[in-house]
């Protein structure tokens, strides 16, 4: 498939066919990453999405506990003074 640069105000864009866009299911945001042998589009990455949920099911089944347990030294707990 072949497409032209067009002028977007003072940038430059590129016309994508919408079946195009469908099929890739490519929709709202993208990231845009420069390749040596051209440019890649993709959905935006979203690193915590579903983190509020898996957070729920920890807290009911009671697994919500610090995995570390008790970072306080004994310097925090008999010298310290708040």
């Amino acid at each position: 498939m072949k497409s032209q640069i067009i002028q977007i105000g003072n940038s430059q864009g590129i016309r994508l066919p919408k079946v195009l866009l469908e099929e890739s299911r490519i929709t709202g945001e993208v990231e845009v990453e420069l390749h040596p042998d051209g440019i890649l589009i993709r959905n935006a990455q979203k690193p915590r999405a579903g983190w509020d949920e898996q957070f729920k099911m920890m807290a009911e089944n009671e697994d919500d506990d610090l995995l570390a347990g008790d970072l306080a030294t004994n310097f925090d707990k008999k010298e310290w003074h708040w």
